[in-house]
């Protein structure tokens, strides 16, 4: 298992195009931390929309963010 692991992992930095470098700098965020986060809407597990503004002054609300998390990217 760990020997395909390195295999995959040579062969994707061996690819042409692929490398961090190549790749455009990400935006700067417009938020920091201790900012009051924007309101948003998502989806949940039952397909129900859900608001962060749902929330306010009702339950404490802790954020975490996993950049690609579940996209395969």
């Amino acid at each position: 298992m760990k020997q395909a692991f390195l295999v995959a992992l040579l062969a994707a930095n061996l690819m042409p195009g692929l490398h961090a470098a190549d790749q455009p700098a990400p935006p700067q965020p417009s938020v920091k931390v201790g900012d009051v986060a924007p309101d948003f809407t998502l989806t949940d597990q039952n397909n129900n929309k859900v608001s962060l503004h749902e929330f306010k002054g009702k339950k404490n609300v802790a954020l975490a963010f996993y950049v690609f998390a579940f996209t395969g990217g």
